[in-house]
């Protein structure tokens, strides 16, 4: 009980801690260059809403770390900022130059990238996790289209869209990522590789599109459900399948298939539990609207995942290089969500961010560091869209005022800076409302998940 307690308060402090570095840099950016520019700074705050605490230094800036741990903001009255996120200043100062304004905005992402290539230099010399999950088909349904087409257990996943794949992660990211439902995927056995075309469908637990192959997982109890037959029949949260009516289950799906076709008949279920086998007598029962058997459990994949050190980890170019590759696979998808499926509710917000980091952090804290490589590229390149409230609107305007020789009215940015501080923080609600209702039980399941990380095997002499 202690020992869950004081993991649970390493998680929080790491995450709390990287993700609010993020934001501070970011932040101190903007701090920095004002000071430098001769701006008037009246406050710097981590997170937005009430304040948790605060205090005012020498120079008159109040510093503060508010309840809502979204972002953070730096009070610069002559950057007409958002008085619906940071309030109304109530001073009114000389406006600055349009160069000064660039500067002070292009400081914020600055710090980002500079922070993202120092925690990836760390990265790289500490080493960085790599899960060991081959790309091997462990299961396929009998009688489906995947049998039809030759493709059989043990067959190895070489490309997905002409893509080349390198675990199961990538399998799934490449699916869900592609601009078709079909799509051509090359297997290797033994020494022939042939490729087929595979029909993906959107699976009901997580939204996404996925193919219909499981790899090589003995799949666990995730929930039980009040009455149901698992719980009278004495299974437990965390009870791993090794096989179902004699049957040795290898994924999921199989598994569900096996339960499905038992219904109202007893059948035998063997467990691993806390390292020992045991059986257990279980009848499935007959669910008269999906006509199959259910035994009332919520499955999620096996509780463990090995993970190997490599050693030293990829350069800072490679990690970030990873980074822009993956946001420009979720740009593109989002600019063809009618061929990927893939919309705005399905990325993620401040709840998505802080499970990721949070199942990362309770693995290893070089998970969670790479991934803070990530949110603060996100970072950088989210904040200089051209959008009022963002740096990017700021500049758009200052550039604007340099080309016209103009200045913008400070009625009209103050009005369309409140009008985008609206729509970000209604964005921002819309997201975290899928990252807790769709995408929460994932989250769950990573957190639950035990995780080994091994060394990196020695060279041979």
């Amino acid at each position: 009980m202690i020992g869950e307690i004081l993991e649970k308060l390493y998680v929080a402090v790491v995450v709390l801690s990287l993700f609010g570095a993020s934001i501070f840099v970011h932040e101190y950016g903007h701090y920095l260059m004002a000071r430098i520019r001769g701006l008037l700074v009246l406050g710097f705050s981590i997170g937005f809403g009430p304040k948790i605490m605060a205090w005012t230094d020498r120079q008159g800036v109040e510093w503060a770390l508010r309840w809502i741990p979204a972002g953070g903001f730096v009070k610069l009255p002559q950057m007409i900022t958002s008085a619906a996120i940071e309030g109304d200043s109530g001073t009114r100062v000389p406006p600055v130059s349009p160069f000064s304004k660039i500067l002070v905005s292009l400081a914020g992402p600055f710090m980002n990238v500079v922070f993202a290539f120092l925690v990836a230099s760390l990265v790289w010399q500490i080493g960085l996790p790599v899960p060991v999950n081959p790309p091997i088909v462990g299961y396929v349904e009998p009688g489906s289209d995947e049998q039809a087409q030759g493709v059989r257990e043990g067959d190895r996943i070489l490309k997905v869209d002409d893509r080349a794949v390198r675990s199961w992660q990538d399998v799934q990211r490449f699916t869900v990522l592609a601009r078709t439902n079909r799509l051509a995927v090359q297997f290797q056995r033994g020494e022939e590789r042939r490729t087929v075309t595979l029909k993906a469908e959107v699976n009901p637990a997580f939204g996404f599109k996925l193919l219909n192959l499981d790899p090589r997982d003995h799949p666990v109890v995730q929930e039980l459900v009040a009455g149901g037959a698992a719980e009278q029949s004495g299974f437990k949260v965390g009870d791993q399948f090794v096989s179902f009516s004699g049957v040795p289950v290898v994924g999921q799906s199989q598994l569900v298939e096996l339960i499905g076709s038992r219904a109202e008949k007893p059948s035998e279920a063997e467990l691993l539990r806390d390292g020992k086998r045991i059986k257990i007598q279980v009848t499935p029962r007959f669910d008269p609207k999906a006509k199959v058997g259910r035994i009332g459990v919520s499955l999620a994949p096996s509780r463990v995942v090995v993970f190997q050190v490599q050693r030293p980890g990829p350069t800072p170019m490679e990690q970030v290089g990873g980074v822009l590759e993956q946001m420009w696979d979720v740009v593109n998808a989002l600019l063809h969500s009618k061929e990927t499926g893939i919309t705005p509710k399905d990325m993620s917000g401040p709840v998505g961010i802080f499970g990721k980091l949070a199942a990362d952090a309770r693995v290893d804290i070089r998970l969670a560091l790479g991934f803070i490589v990530m949110v603060n590229i996100n970072l950088a390149i989210l904040n200089l869209l051209p959008i009022p409230v963002l740096d990017g609107g700021h500049i758009t305007m200052a550039l604007y005022e340099i080309v016209t020789r103009r200045r913008v009215s400070v009625r009209f940015q103050e009005t369309v800076t409140a009008a985008f501080a609206v729509l970000l923080l209604s964005f921002m609600l819309y997201v975290s409302f899928f990252d807790v209702v769709k995408r929460g039980p994932l989250f769950q399941a990573l957190f639950r998940q035990e995780s080994v990380v091994e060394k990196a095997p020695e060279p041979a002499p």
